[in-house]
Order: C-alpha cells, then sequence, then structure tokens
C-alpha cells in the first residue's frame, strides 16, 4: 500500500473532530493509539453477528466466533515471528502479561538470595511485580542505571550480572523517554549467565520490527490498544518449553483437561494460562489492527514516524526554554520534554486548549522521574497518521507558553 498520511487519516474517524474549537491533533499515542474503522467494524460486526463463547460450542456461531479467535492468534504469531502458535498467550495487557510471569516462573522458580534485574526506565508494571515476588521469596531487585541523555548503562548492567541472575525483566523502548534499549546484546548477555529474559514490548511493537526468533527472547508482553487495537487486551508470548514449564496463573474453565474433588489436570499451552471466557471481540478486532499495520508496512510506519521525529526535534528544539528529557540516539517517536519553571500540567492544559493533545505527568516512571530531579515532563508521542504540519503547530504552542514564562 502506498503511504499516503492524508488516506491513512480519513481511517480514523475519531480524528476528524474539534476539541476546544480547535481541530484536535492528537499526540499521546504512547498511552493508547487511535483505531481505524476496520478496527471498530470488525468489533460491531462480531455483536451484530457471531457474538458466542469459543471452542465449546456445537453450533454455527461459536465455529465461527472460535475460528474467529483462533486466526486472530496466528495473526499475532505471525506478527512477532513465534515459532508456535501455541506460543501465544492471550491476556489483559502488558500489565497482566508481566504479573503473569511473576507469579507463575517467578514463584516457580525464583528462590532465597536470586536476583532480578531490571532498568531505571522501566514503567511501575515492570517493576511493582518483581518487588511483590522478591518480597515474597526473600529474591534481590537489581537496578541498571542510565546515562544523562537517557540511554543504559550498559557496563553497569554487565557488572550486574552473575550466576545468582534469574531473570531480566526490561523495556525494549521506553513509554517516557522514546530511548531503544540493545535488548539483543542483554538477551545474549542473560543467557550467558543461564537467566531467562522478558521483554516489554508495550511500546516497541508498535514502532519497531519484532522476531522473538532472531531476538531470542524468553517472554515478550505487548498490549493490543497501543497497537491501533481495543484496550484492555494484550499478549504474552514465551517460549514452548518455559511456558510448560511454568504453572497456572488462574483457575476455572478453559485452563483444565478433568477435574476431580481429588484432583485437577491441566490443559495444554495456551489454554492453560486462559481461564475464563476470553475477551473475545476484542481478540477478533485485533486480527483487523494487525492487519491494519501489515497492509502498510512497518518499514513505512516507521519511517514516517522517524521523519516525524526528526522534525519535531529540530521545531521545538529551537526553541528558548525548551527542556529535552531524553535525548538517546535509538529513540521511538517520543519527545518528553519541560518548558523552564513551568509545572508540565500547566503546559498540557494550556495546548488542550489548542486542540493539542499530549500526555502530562510522570507516566507511571517516577523513579525515572527521580532520577532527573522531576516531578514529570510533558510527553508527544506521535503515530502514522500524524502529520508535520501538526507538530509545527505544537512548536508554535509550546513557544507561545514558554515566551508567556519568559516574561
Amino acid at each position: 500500500m502506498k503511504f499516503d498520511v492524508n488516506e491513512i487519516r480519513g481511517l480514523f474517524p475519531v480524528l476528524h473532530q474539534e476539541v476546544h474549537g480547535k481541530p484536535l491533533i492528537y499526540f499521546d499515542n504512547a498511552a493508547t493509539t487511535q483505531k481505524p474503522k476496520a478496527v471498530l467494524e470488525s468489533l460491531l460486526n462480531y455483536y451484530e453477528h457471531d457474538n458466542s463463547n469459543i471452542h465449546r460450542g456445537a453450533h454455527a456461531l461459536a465455529d465461527r466466533a472460535t475460528q474467529y479467535f483462533e486466526n486472530t492468534r496466528k495473526s499475532v504469531r505471525d506478527f512477532i515471528n513465534a515459532r508456535e502458535t501455541e506460543e501465544i498467550i492471550f491476556t489483559k495487557g502488558t500489565t497482566e502479561s508481566i504479573n503473569l510471569v511473576a507469579m507463575t516462573f517467578g514463584r516457580k522458580f525464583i528462590g532465597k538470595g536470586d536476583e532480578i534485574i531490571i532498568s531505571t526506565m522501566e514503567h511501575h508494571s515492570n517493576i511493582v511485580p518483581w518487588q511483590l515476588l522478591c518480597e515474597e521469596k526473600e529474591a534481590v531487585l537489581r537496578v541498571i542505571p542510565i546515562h544523562d541523555n537517557g540511554e543504559l548503562d550498559y557496563d553497569a548492567f554487565e557488572k550486574l550480572l552473575s550466576e545468582r541472575t534469574k531473570l531480566i525483566s526490561i523495556v525494549h523502548a521506553s513509554n517516557a523517554l522514546g530511548t531503544i534499549n540493545p535488548v539483543k546484546k542483554i538477551i545474549q548477555a542473560g543467557h550467558a549467565v543461564g537467566a531467562k529474559v522478558l521483554l516489554d514490548g508495550a511500546q516497541s511493537t508498535s514502532h519497531l520490527e519484532i522476531d522473538v526468533q532472531e531476538l531470542d527472547c524468553d517472554f515478550l508482553a505487548l498490549s493490543a490498544h497501543k497497537l491501533y487495537g481495543p484496550t484492555g487486551l494484550g499478549v504474552l508470548y514465551g517460549k514452548r518449553d518455559v511456558l510448560e514449564s511454568m504453572p497456572p496463573f488462574l483457575g476455572g474453565g478453559e485452563m483444565i483437561k478433568e477435574v476431580t474433588f481429588e484432583k485437577t489436570t491441566f490443559n495444554d499451552i495456551p489454554f492453560k494460562f486462559e481461564a475464563g471466557t476470553p475477551n473475545i471481540g476484542d481478540v477478533i478486532a485485533f486480527g483487523a489492527a494487525l492487519n491494519f499495520v501489515n497492509t502498510l508496512g512497518k518499514k513505512q510506519i516507521k519511517a514516517h514516524e522517524d521523519e516525524l521525529l526528526a522534525h519535531a526535534n529540530q521545531q521545538l528544539g529551537a526553541i528558548k526554554g525548551f527542556d529535552p528529557i531524553g535525548t538517546a540516539a535509538e529513540k521511538v517517536a517520543v519527545i518528553s520534554f519541560n518548558i523552564n519553571g513551568m509545572h508540565p500540567f500547566d503546559v498540557g492544559q494550556m495546548l488542550d486548549a489548542r486542540g493539542i493533545a499530549v500526555r502530562t505527568g510522570h507516566h507511571c516512571t517516577q523513579p525515572l522521574m527521580k532520577r532527573f530531579g522531576i516531578e514529570g515532563t510533558v510527553r508527544a508521542s506521535f503515530s502514522v497518521y500524524n502529520t508535520k504540519s501538526e507538530i509545527d503547530q505544537l512548536a508554535e504552542g509550546v513557544a507561545r507558553i514558554a515566551k508567556i514564562k519568559n516574561k
């Protein structure tokens, strides 16, 4: 498909509205992306024509719903190049995927004195589950420091590694800074000491080509709603042998083979980790979202987003009082910044009055904000439907706000 941003924008109904009397400019894509018509239509079509529970029905609606649901599992497999469809588990999102690993793999394989490594730039959902596990198991949480430009201190990471390291859980691309971490090197180094490696792919999967076999990660967590799909849905990828070694996450229907009052035998993967009625309609709609991305092509999407990021750096960087936070050489399309002396929330409100939607605050990365000695940032994050003209309007708004402060 030829990349035409105006044609692409026409596929997203939500973009064509006014906010406070101004055309909406949506730069909050790192929090959630907007949904193309095909995703909305897929969701409506399921509830209008195919609504049924899956896997166990003996009627036409159940057959259709099951087929469409499992087709999405195959699409996810292909999207990240997993070896097998059974390695794809549906969850509520990246947060639940990480918690699933903590509560199953972690409880079984992490013991007293063992060590888990994360980084300073992690989202709270990749900090808190490991803190809870370490407290329960008397394990130790190690944290990789970062440089002033927002890049990982790889030398410090290597010094943290030892035979006590049992798990490394690392963000692929930072939601707060945009930094792309050298995850392949991290995975190789982790495996060299016998550790398993989990990648938080919540941000990276919408911007970067992902090949879990080439990366050789043991786990990958991602969210549908950052990939033009519905909210409340995510994926955990895990290598077959690792998943099969883990106990179930939740008990109930679908995750069993046989239940008696004396003993329960558990289902095969992925169903062992999918207790209860799943989010059927949203899983099916996620398939439409993946098809949208595949039709455009990740390379074209990334090229467009890289152009937007470069343009934004140029336009915003020329503004007196603009203070970027995180200037790593390798980034996804995210810019975090402050305007000297102003609270991020005030800046966000003033931009909102101009119809520009950005995110403000600590972005669920409070330890990272503490590392930089700030309370939070303004974050503008770009996607496939954004334009250079919109970035020019952001820069104009930021320049006006900076002048108000500097008067």
